[in-house]
């Protein structure tokens, strides 16, 4: 296999990060902190990389990717860009470790918003600035890759959302550009509209903006220790705003719109999407209200925070929800495996696929019913192959899989059982905190042993690269000519 376009290609992603690292610099140059020269040197090295790769392995003609090169491409990118990005974290004034400088990395560009910083109402704007940008970069990385490149790989049913087109070949088209242009534009505008209602309801400027990034990315990465808790009840509600936006389909607010209504609103998943942060936001707003005796209008809004924070795998945290005993610890492991909707920044199993499964096990008691009937499976009025059917299937065994074994690993290296879980659940769901007293949502993943770290950063790459992107490269066939 030809690695050049691979190399090509993560040449230009390493230099978009190296642009980014000039942001922070600017940001702390202005504030007079030191910090600015780690980030202009950080940018500095991984634009000289980026450039040694984009001038040094240039393909002939018009570069494009086979689905072969996409499968390394998107892993390697994952990677490197995390390994440069931990740059700044490693060097600048927070002095983390390679291990805690990689996890913090691979946890902002994942879209996780798991962190090993403690004191970040203390931390340098720069550093505060480049988590937010890490977040915001890789989910516009993510929704780019789910609905261009993961499509052409028949990855989890995702086939599904391929983008019409004369060819059908398997290469990698220019129409990617044109699609991954308009959402870039969707992506921004969301951003300034979040940041300017965080800043009229009460944040400053600087806080709005890196949570503007984080919620929309649904990255999770908050400039304060006791994440949105630090602000008020105006703040709160503009969070489940942004973060409902950014778990929603980006490919449908591109798409054209119907008697004035953008096509996101007619979608089924969307209703889907809605359905579940409703029905459990009003089941636990209920329980806070009944039995834990919290006031209701305070009950549903942490209740609609917390369950659209998790459904969205976003991470914010509005009060510390590990005081609202086992039934809420239950309701939220089990919306961690839920997720966003496809073509969104959202980790998680996805709406979509749960979906086809709730319609799979409909039909399964038909036919106990109707042994000779013909059902069809149907998507938005279209009907589902078996292919994709058994892709999902595939994929959701997988996932579980993943978790259980990655569970387990993390016991081994000392991790105790409800870290071990719920850490498991968080990093391949790519949601943040999980639940105890280590990892809970006031809590960090700093007292965790390194190799507990090293797995959960392995775990969140996987997560974020839908599994069978990554598991292919270990398989022989995918090696062999």
């Amino acid at each position: 296999m030809d690695a050049r376009p691979v190399l090509f290609v993560n040449g230009f992603l390493l230099l978009v990060l190296a642009a980014a690292m000039g942001i922070p610099a600017v940001v702390d140059l202005m504030v007079g902190d030191a910090d600015w020269k780690v980030f202009a040197i950080s940018g500095m090295v991984t634009g000289f990389v980026a450039l040694a790769l984009i001038f040094g392995v240039r393909p002939k003609g018009r570069p494009s990717l086979t689905a072969r090169q996409a499968f390394m491409l998107a892993s390697m990118a994952w990677v490197s860009t995390a390994a440069f990005a931990a740059l700044p974290f490693i060097f600048s004034t927070v002095r983390l470790g390679l291990t805690d400088g990689m996890f913090e990395a691979m946890s902002g560009l994942t879209t996780t918003g798991a962190t090993v910083i403690i004191g970040l109402d203390h931390a340098p704007k720069g550093i505060l600035l480049w988590r937010a940008l890490l977040n915001w970069l890789g989910g516009e990385g993510i929704i780019i890759m789910a609905v261009a490149i993961l499509p052409l790989l028949r990855i989890g049913g995702m086939q599904v959302f391929r983008m019409e087109t004369s060819d059908k070949t398997d290469k990698v088209k220019p129409r990617i550009t044109q699609v991954a242009a308009a959402i870039t534009m969707v992506y921004v505008v969301f951003t300034a509209l979040s940041a300017m209602a965080f800043w009229a309801a009460g944040m400053g400027r600087f806080d709005a903006v890196c949570h503007a990034m984080a919620a929309i990315s649904t990255g999770g990465f908050s400039t304060s220790d006791t994440r949105l808790a630090h602000w008020g009840t105006a703040v709160q509600w503009v969070a489940i705003a942004s973060m409902l936006i950014g778990g929603s389909s980006f490919t449908l607010w591109i798409g054209p719109w119907k008697n004035g209504r953008p096509k996101v609103l007619d979608d089924a998943q969307t209703h889907w999407y809605l359905f579940f942060l409703g029905s459990f936001s009003t089941v636990l707003a209920l329980w806070q209200w009944a039995v834990n005796d919290m006031h209701f209008g305070i009950a549903v809004r942490h209740a609609a925070f917390h369950v659209t924070s998790i459904v969205t795998t976003t991470g914010f945290v509005s009060t510390d929800y590990g005081a609202w005993g086992g039934f809420a610890h239950v309701v939220f492991f089990i919306l961690v495996f839920i997720g966003g909707c496809t073509g969104s920044t959202a980790g998680g199993v996805k709406i979509f696929r749960w979906e086809l499964l709730f319609a799979l096990a409909g039909i399964q008691l038909k036919r106990l019913l109707h042994p000779h009937g013909v059902f069809v499976i149907h998507y938005n009025q279209r009907p589902i192959v078996q292919a994709v059917l058994d892709s999902v299937l595939g994929f959701v065994v997988l996932y579980f899989f993943t978790f259980a074994i990655f569970a387990l690993a993390l016991t081994v290296v000392g991790v105790d059982f409800i870290t071990a879980l719920s850490g498991s659940a968080a990093a391949l769901a790519n949601a943040g905190p999980g639940i105890g007293d280590v990892i809970g949502p006031l809590g960090s993943y700093r007292p965790l042993p390194d190799p507990a770290k090293w797995i959960l950063a392995f775990e969140m790459m996987l997560g974020r690269l839908e599994l069978f992107t990554v598991a292919v490269l270990f398989s022989r066939s995918y090696w062999r000519e």
